[in-house]
């Protein structure tokens, strides 16, 4: 699937960067924004659940309350993942991964299991096979999002996972060099070098990956 920045996606990121800045006037502004650019509410809905990974509840659930205000969108009345299991989730989990870490997956595994076990089998099962490999918005514009947002929050490690992991599930230099661009405008000098950095960065490791 090829994705561009079109109306709709610019939209939907400048949401995103939104929601981990987590002020309410300025996410009431990309809400109607995001309205008026026809980002599909499924889209927005997959943003909002994502974002409790990578900005915490509060403000996940904030960002939730403004959208249905200033959409008047209502949340579905049921969910799929009600009536799915937790080895769905980690097979689910473990798959998606292995498709953004590529060669780096069992490192991160075991960087993580490190820290504690625990966060390791929550980060595939929960954050990978829960959340983030749920239908409703492809993985490129997951990646983007979570770009976003961790470069609102600066943070370089975790930004440098998800650019290289949006190459990963196929997005391109152009898409990321537009999407740091659209982004600079919301950051700080501080987060813009970060993210120029960290993108030149994932570019040099995902091409020496390839060669290798």
């Amino acid at each position: 699937m090829d994705v561009t920045l079109d109306a709709p996606t610019r939209a939907l990121l400048r949401l995103a960067a939104a929601v981990a800045a987590g002020r309410d006037e300025m996410l009431a502004e990309r809400a109607r924004e995001a309205v008026e650019a026809h980002v599909p509410a499924i889209w927005v809905d997959e943003l909002l659940l994502l974002s409790m990974l990578m900005v915490g509840w509060p403000r996940a659930l904030g960002a939730a309350a403004v959208w249905r205000r200033e959409s008047s969108v209502r949340a579905p009345a049921t969910d799929a993942s009600a009536s799915e299991t937790l080895e769905t989730w980690r097979l689910r989990g473990e798959a998606l991964c292995r498709v953004v870490y590529g060669s780096n997956y069992e490192r991160l595994r075991e960087n993580v299991r490190a820290l504690h076990p625990a966060l390791d089998a929550w980060m595939v099962r929960d954050g990978y096979g829960m959340v983030l490999s749920r239908p409703g918005l492809d993985l490129v514009r997951r990646e983007l999002c979570v770009i976003a947002q961790t470069a609102v929050l600066e943070a370089g490690p975790q930004l440098l996972s998800h650019l290289k992991g949006a190459m990963n599930a196929g997005a391109d230099n152009s898409l990321l060099e537009g999407t740091i661009e659209l982004l600079a405008r919301d950051l700080g000098s501080s987060a813009v070098a970060l993210l120029r950095e960290q993108s030149a960065r994932a570019v040099r490791n995902v091409q020496s990956a390839k060669d290798s």
